[in-house]
């Protein structure tokens, strides 16, 4: 999970993760379209997402295609936001009901 938030801190990597949201599959000049970004920039993110695990490529004739990877962000949903979001939906519904018992 280290991996993941040290992929996930930087910005660039967000919008190329963005990018293959929007549209997977994608090769690496694809990617970098509309991107302020070299060639060896992208794939140097490209790479530390892949071994994140975000990211997985697979061969397709002379290049790779890029492909997201939400299983990692879904793990972080489930250890961490899921759980606060439970804490929070639980002291609303405490709030709500003492709220409604003064009445």
């Amino acid at each position: 999970m280290k991996d993941v938030f040290k992929a996930l801190a930087d910005e660039s990597r967000r919008h190329l993760l963005d990018q293959l949201r929007q549209k997977d599959g994608q090769t690496l000049n694809e990617i970098r379209e509309g991107l302020k970004m070299t060639r060896q920039a992208a794939s140097k993110h490209l790479a530390i997402l892949e071994q994140a695990n975000l990211v997985i490529c697979v061969p397709a004739g002379r290049s790779k295609l890029h492909y997201l990877n939400a299983v990692p962000l879904q793990e972080i949903v489930d250890r961490w936001v899921s759980e606060f979001s439970q804490i929070q939906t639980r002291t609303l519904m405490q709030f709500k009901d003492e709220l409604e018992n003064k009445k």
